[in-house]
């Protein structure tokens, strides 16, 4: 994958593809739609997952929300690569503020005590 990132504005991402702009769903359009739909499948598997009982029924929605998962990252990589998503880049300073946080309140809520680091 060719990865020509440039980081204006802190946006990571490709260079974008052009697609015709009408009133009509262009390529763009269509894979956006898609991601989106896959999206919203993946979480409502996996709630389905989080509250099924019957052992061989959730294997088969396991299934099926693994072949949905690689779906949506496979259109997720799509629109990357045509710099249709772009991420933000975050600042090393800010991440480690918020790691320093969050580990001080996982330490301390822990039934585990200082178990986890």
């Amino acid at each position: 994958m060719n990865q020509n990132q440039n980081q204006q504005a802190g946006k990571i991402g490709n260079q974008e593809t052009q697609v015709p702009k009408s009133p009509q769903m262009n390529e763009r359009d269509f894979v956006n739609d898609l991601l989106a739909t896959e999206k919203y499948m993946t979480d409502s598997y996996c709630t389905a997952m989080n509250e099924m009982s019957h052992e061989s029924l959730y294997k088969d929605i396991q299934s099926i929300f693994n072949e949905t998962q690689d779906c949506q990252r496979h259109l997720y990589n799509l629109m990357f690569k045509n710099g249709w998503y772009k991420v933000e880049a975050e600042q090393a300073q800010k991440m480690q503020q918020t790691y320093q946080q969050f580990s001080g309140y996982a330490q301390q809520q822990s039934p585990y005590g200082g178990l986890m680091q």
